[in-house]
């Protein structure tokens, strides 16, 4: 969903980036080694839709709610941010392991945003599961 959320916005004639958390997480990384933490960070807070997925599905590092919360300070009634998870968001704080960054992180994304419930199957497994429409001819 997130993905054709992007194309959608990409064909509007927006910047786009989409990332899944842990690969986001790294490129930050990189970058600091690099010494151009400081540009990398300029343009993930200026893209006009960043799309972060999947977090929750890899391990994180220890700067991560830290990592994340900087983005979306800098994000935080600027531009457009999509975060998607198969955790619940009560569950952020311990997976993240550092419930008072995540606090602020969360109201920052809850102030102006929404959350969208897919239910506990995934999208992929019920679509799997569903009978395909009989083929016209």
């Amino acid at each position: 969903m997130a993905q054709a959320i992007g194309k959608a916005v990409i064909g509007q004639g927006y910047r786009v980036i989409y990332r899944e958390a842990h690969i986001l997480l790294e490129e930050i990384a990189d970058a600091a080694l690099d010494g151009k933490r400081k540009e990398h960070m300029e343009l993930l807070a200026t893209v006009p839709l960043l799309i972060i997925d999947d977090l929750g599905m890899r391990k994180l590092g220890p700067t991560a709610a830290e990592e994340l919360l900087e983005i979306v300070m800098r994000r935080y009634e600027r531009a457009s941010t999509l975060v998607t998870s198969n955790r619940p968001i009560d569950d952020w704080g311990k997976l993240l392991g550092d419930t008072a960054a995540v606090t602020a992180m969360l109201d920052r994304l809850l102030h102006h945003g929404h959350i969208l419930k897919s239910g506990p199957r995934s999208w992929r497994t019920r679509l799997q599961a569903e009978p395909s429409a009989p083929e016209k001819q």
